[in-house]
């Protein structure tokens, strides 16, 4: 019975761990988004994430929601630096999220601004 006990508390156990690597690890996919960067925010009660969204229309309809990582310090600063400013993003959706990293599946991995092809100057 011990065995068995073993057996079944170290699958259990694999099955988490396997579980978090692909979730972690396993982007869903990557790709590019630009828009005017109307919110970045830390936010949480219990656990702070960053969490931002972008205005990729000149109504303000059409808003894509994001999460930046803690350890990502260099965008979380560019973020702080760019708000209200036409920003392109580069980001990895995941197949899911833990409460810790963020509310969305998306997650910026390169920030940079650039010219805003509605307002031009």
């Amino acid at each position: 019975m011990k065995k068995f006990l073993t057996i079944f508390i170290a699958v259990v156990i694999l099955g988490f761990v396997g579980y978090f690597a692909f979730i972690y690890y396993v982007p869903y996919s990557t790709g590019y988004r630009s828009g005017e960067l109307i919110k970045f925010s830390r936010k949480g009660v219990l656990v702070k994430t960053w969490e931002g969204q972008i205005s990729q229309g000149l109504s303000g309809t059409n808003v894509f929601s994001f999460s930046v990582e803690d350890k990502e310090k260099e965008i979380i600063e560019k973020m702080k630096e760019y708000q209200g400013q036409y920003i392109k993003i580069t980001y990895k959706e995941r197949y899911g999220t833990f409460f810790w990293l963020g509310d969305t599946k998306y997650f910026i991995t390169e920030v940079k601004s650039e010219k805003s092809p509605i307002f031009r100057n």
